[in-house]
């Protein structure tokens, strides 16, 4: 009977903006030397070969990151669209249900949390692996340290269900929603109230059962899911958005909870980032207690400030007292409200083939640099409203230039007409890097005449 770690990564990107946004949510963002979700897989791996669900708009980002894990991009289902945990537990259910695999035992995982003490983790799921092999749902709760207000909680008895290795499992009484500093200070003094950290172990078989007696909509909906997935995207459209917690786990008569002290952070606000983080570059003249995060190499000086917090990237500067960051979301909607890009977007994206950074963007010209992987290519293609000119960084490139083939080399550069059919791929083993100078009347990323692509995109 196996365990199958399973990442849950979803995630809007406004709590950490600058650096986090929409369509490069936190955990890919390389806040502690690697990714947070290349530490969960990481951390996962000992335990099973990681799964992951996620959405199609980070099928790329996704792949990336298994890849550099070592981890099957096969083991990644994509949902249509957001729809909050339940309707993704029961996609992964069912597709493991058609796999005649409803024995194994599923652990489901934030892709975005940092645990520092990986040893009490492991022994924490393998005694909820216990607990799930005699029919219970299990879940990780984590020891608060202080009256938070912004965690949901779970209680629990005092009598023990089982016990491991100095690990044990009590029966849960009931979860708790974010309760108000009061609340929450008298929960912190019961000693038996613990933080809902988003981790739960069960069978299959067990969630199944569990979903057609307490979420019967959401189950009848992804009972009706194809083996090839091809319908997926109309069950999503039927499948009421709602999470995990409130139709399953808030209604389970019978369950268990392991408390565990795991060196736990949600990773949410940059109030904790200044806490957990090790700053920037940075210099205090006659100030104290601040804090620097920049992805640019630039010093940040603070003259006669004190408990600052500055996030540097490419095209946004924050600037905000500590134990204010919480309302970075706010800013995060106004420029939602006025349309701006910077909401979401960064300056540079990933592409299947590797990734480009735009440097300058302006009405006359815009330029990128941009890397091709090794063995990679882009699609072949056209362009309507623009020229570009490609001088070569790094690596030794072929460009196919209406059909005729040339190599390059670092220091080497070739002109592409407008109207051309053209590609550059990348037949060695290093990365190849040239910096793109287009010339033209439009320089959207839509002005693209694909006629070939190893990608399939249209």
């Amino acid at each position: 009977m196996a365990f199958i770690p399973v990442i849950l990564s979803g995630g809007s990107g406004t709590r950490l903006w600058p650096l986090s946004r929409t369509q490069f949510p936190k955990q890919f963002c390389d806040l502690f030397e690697e990714s947070l979700f290349l530490k969960t897989l990481r951390r996962l791996n000992p335990l099973g070969s990681p799964w992951v669900v996620t959405n199609q708009t980070m099928k790329v980002l996704t792949e990336n990151v298994l890849r550099e894990a070592g981890v099957p991009v096969a083991q990644a289902l994509y949902e249509p669209k957001a729809n909050n945990t339940a309707p993704a537990i029961a996609l992964l259910c069912k597709v493991f249900e058609q796999q005649d695999r409803t024995d194994a035992v599923i652990g489901v995982f934030p892709s975005d949390h940092l645990i520092q003490n990986e040893t009490a983790f492991q022994s924490a799921i393998r005694l909820a692996e216990t607990c799930a092999k005699q029919g219970q749902v299990a879940t990780i709760g984590i020891r608060p340290t202080h009256p938070a207000t912004g965690y949901g909680y779970i209680e629990v008895g005092t009598t023990p269900f089982v016990t491991e290795k100095e690990v044990t499992a009590y029966r849960t009484l009931g979860f708790r929603e974010k309760p108000d500093l009061k609340t929450a200070e008298g929960f912190l003094n019961a000693g038996t109230f613990l933080w809902n950290g988003g981790m739960f172990v069960f069978q299959v078989k067990t969630m199944i059962a569990c979903l057609k007696e307490l979420m019967p909509e959401t189950w009848e909906v992804m009972n009706a899911l194809s083996p090839d997935l091809s319908n997926l995207k109309e069950l999503y459209e039927r499948c009421p958005a709602q999470s995990i917690d409130y139709g399953v786990m808030e209604k389970l008569k019978t369950q268990v909870c392991i408390p565990c002290d795991l060196g736990w952070s949600d990773v949410g606000s940059w109030d904790e980032i200044a806490k957990l983080g090790k700053s920037s570059e940075m210099l205090e003249v006659g100030g104290s207690g601040n804090f620097a995060y920049s992805n640019q190499g630039r010093l940040t000086t603070f003259i006669d400030t004190d408990d600052l917090i500055v996030v540097d990237t490419a095209d946004a500067l924050l600037v905000a007292k500590k134990n204010s960051t919480q309302n970075v979301k706010h800013a995060v909607e106004q420029l939602v409200r006025n349309r701006d890009k910077r909401a979401q977007e960064h300056p540079f994206e990933f592409r299947p083939w590797g990734r480009f950074e735009i440097l300058r963007d302006t009405d006359a010209y815009k330029s990128k640099v941009i890397h091709v992987n090794p063995g990679q290519q882009l699609s072949y293609q056209s362009h309507a409203k623009r020229a570009e000119h490609w001088v070569i960084i790094k690596g030794e490139p072929e460009v196919v230039l209406n059909d005729v083939v040339h190599a390059l080399k670092p220091g080497q550069n070739i002109y592409i007409p407008q109207g051309a059919k053209h590609r550059i791929r990348n037949p060695g083993k290093e990365l190849v890097e040239f910096i793109e100078v287009q010339v033209g009347t439009y320089f959207g990323e839509d002005d693209i005449v694909r006629y070939q692509d190893d990608y399939q995109r249209s």
